[in-house]
């Protein structure tokens, strides 16, 4: 996924996108959610699920890069992660990752067992 995504390392402010999954952990929608500043995004719970829906998406993975170049994860990535997660337990459509996209790489919470 990361390779997919590589190129938003380069840009100037935070893009927050979500790829909608079918029931194979097949891409079959990606959304930009948001674009913001150069350190922080709104990112609205219903804008997420509202486009997984109308997708019939069976999972998500969230993405957004930090135009710092350092995709360690912060207190609001951390905070939004958990909402996003609890949001997609209760309409069956689950978080299966969130990959934060740096200059020289990512930072996936699944690998980190955060997820």
């Amino acid at each position: 996924m990361f390779d997919a995504f590589a190129r938003l390392s380069e840009c100037d402010r935070e893009r927050f996108y979500t790829v909608q999954l079918d029931r194979q952990n097949q891409v079959c929608g990606v959304e930009l959610i948001s674009q913001g500043t150069v350190d922080t995004s709104v990112v609205a719970p219903r804008e997420v699920y509202k486009s997984a829906i109308l997708a019939n998406a069976s999972g998500l993975i969230l993405l957004h890069n930090h135009p710092s170049g350092i995709p360690d994860p912060s207190p609001e990535d951390l905070s939004l992660t958990k909402l996003l997660k609890k949001g997609g337990q209760l309409l069956g459509i689950p978080v299966i990752d969130h990959i934060i996209i740096g200059v020289n790489g990512y930072f996936s919470f699944a690998d980190a067992g955060i997820l």
